[in-house]
This record gives C-alpha cells, structure tokens and sequence, in this order.
C-alpha cells in the first residue's frame, strides 16, 4: 500500500486527532502507524500497583486568571518539568474573564469575534488541538510531566487511557454514573467548531453524554494535557459566538444540549449544590488521580522561574495577536 493511502486509511480508521492532538511532522505519522499496525485491541487499563509510588505537585489555584495566563501557565510548567526543574504537576483551575480557547489548528474565522467582545469574553488559542470550548463555569484540570514519566510514556492514547482511568474515578466518587468513550470512537470529518459537541476516544461520558474534554500535546521532552468539566451553567452558550447561519446555530445549540452535560446535570443536582462547588471537585479528581495512578499529591505553588516564564509567554505568544490569528 502506498504510504499516502496507509495514512489516508489509518486516518478514517483510527481519527488522528484522537485526544485533540495533531499529527503534524513525517516522524509522528511515522509513530502512528507503527503503533496502529502493531496493535489494534483497546489499550488494557493499568492499575496503581503497575506504576512505583511517586509524588507529584498539586496546584489548586484559589483564584481565576486570564485565558492567556492560564495557557502560559500550562506551558510553563510543562517546560520546566521538561528540565528537571519542577515534579510532575497536577494542577485544577478557573478563568476570568470567561474565555473562548480555540484549538491550536483552528480556523480563527470559526468563532465571530464581535460577537466575544460584546459579550465581554476573552479570546485565547491554545497550545493543544481541539475545537472551542467557552470556559466559564467550569473545572479545569492540567498534567504537565516529563515525556519518561510512567504514567504518560509512550504513545498518546496510552496516557490518555491512564489520565481518563484517573479522572474517571474521582467522578465517580462524587457519585457520577461515567463512563469511557470506546477506544474506537472517532470524530467526524464535518464536526462543528465546538469541543463538546461530541466525545473523542477515552473521553468522560455519563448517560451518552459528553462531560470532559481533553487535549494534549508532546513537545520538547514534557507531556501537557488539560481538560474541561462544566460544573454547571447553559452548556450551549458557545453557540452565541460561533459564526453560524440562524438556521445552523439553531440545530447545533438543540444537538450540543443532548450530547453534552454540566457536572450538575450529570447528578440530577441543582446548580448551587455543594457537590458541584469547584473545591470539592478539585479534592474528588486529586483522589482519583492518587487511588489510579499510585501518587501522593503534594501540595504546592508555583515556582519563580513559572511565573517568569509564564509572563514571557502571556506578552510573546498567548496575548499576541500573532499567535491568535495563526489560522
């Protein structure tokens, strides 16, 4: 089989963009397939006891920031984690302003930017694949590790499976009936600009519908990924800032409100309930992380040299027009 049809073959089978993470260089699609060719059973679900214990950073941050620096953030410390400076970080998060993230390969012409403005919105590209999420009302979560470290080694599905095994039972011990999307489940070439429109492979579902969304990335010797929950709120507010026909955002805002729940549906709880509070979940998914993934999570603070990277990154990359307007 030729090469170019091997990939074109191995794209419908597969879905490269599986865990919104693109394969870009000659050398990744290379991987790929290596892996796809080698294997094609679902990935077996490791459990602690299969990893050392080991001690990671926890970050809950007590307050909202932008979404260029909670992207700076992100990428700070993966960096650092990439040379040896800081541990393994698992770090859960806000953002304020309410902020519209686009995938890092997204067209920009998407999302209608005035409409963002008037509402008074951020905008941010991410240094992750994926489509739009607005982020407001939410969890978010990052993993930022060495590219040796146990429990992201190897491909990128195996530590999505491993991180989703971890997010998964935090859910499901503040009572949520969730579950894994199939290790099959791939995302339709004519999917809509929003994220959680539908789930991806291991991605979080409860009752059929899509609760979190991920997105990695593995560059320069780290691993990155970071997620969403939406503890509550109108999930199909991302409509409003989608250029979209009437028509159009009339049927993606009935379909993205059956495909897709907040935290607070999901438990058939009201949207003020304790159980849906930020910190409480926070605790629930750290515990997850730790029963999984045989850690102790320590917590901790950014290190000096984060946040002067991070304030490198907010001006140079994540605030810049440049960067935002790429595609």
């Amino acid at each position: 089989m030729r090469f170019n049809a091997l990939v074109a073959t191995l794209t419908r089978r597969h879905n490269l963009a599986l865990a919104g993470f693109l394969y870009q260089t000659p050398i990744e699609i290379g991987v790929f397939i290596t892996r796809a060719m080698m294997s094609t059973q679902t990935l077996p679900a490791p459990a602690a006891s299969a990893f050392e214990p080991a001690v990671w950073r926890l970050i809950i941050e007590e307050e909202p920031r932008s979404g260029a620096a909670n992207m700076a953030v992100d990428q700070a410390i993966a960096t650092s984690c990439a040379a040896g400076e800081s541990p393994p970080t698992l770090r859960f998060y806000r953002w304020q302003p309410p902020t519209v993230s686009l995938g890092r390969h997204q067209p920009l012409a998407e999302i209608d930017r005035a409409a963002v403005e008037a509402r008074g919105y951020d905008l941010v590209r991410r240094s992750t694949g994926g489509r739009a999420i607005l982020h407001t009302d939410e969890l978010t979560y990052s993993v930022a590790a060495p590219a040796d470290e146990p429990r992201v080694k190897g491909g990128v599905m195996d530590a999505y499976l491993r991180l989703s095994n971890a997010l998964l039972m935090g859910l499901q011990s503040l009572g949520v009936a969730a579950d894994k999307a199939a290790a099959d489940t791939r995302v339709a070439n004519d999917v809509s600009a929003a994220c959680f429109e539908v789930p991806s492979a291991y991605e979080i579902t409860a009752g059929g519908r899509k609760l979190m969304g991920s997105a990695q990335s593995r560059r320069a010797r780290y691993v990155l990924q970071h997620g969403s929950l939406p503890l509550n709120g109108d999930i199909t507010r991302l409509i409003d800032v989608l250029v979209l026909d009437a028509e159009e955002a009339v049927t993606l805002r009935r379909q993205l409100g059956t495909r897709a729940c907040t935290l607070a549906q999901a438990l058939g709880v009201d949207d003020g309930a304790p159980t849906v509070e930020f910190a409480h979940v926070a605790q629930a998914l750290t515990q997850g992380f730790s029963q999984t993934l045989n850690l102790s999570c320590k917590p901790g603070q950014l290190t000096s040299s984060e946040l002067r990277l991070a304030a490198q990154l907010i001006r140079e990359q994540y605030a810049n027009p440049e960067w935002t307007q790429s595609r």
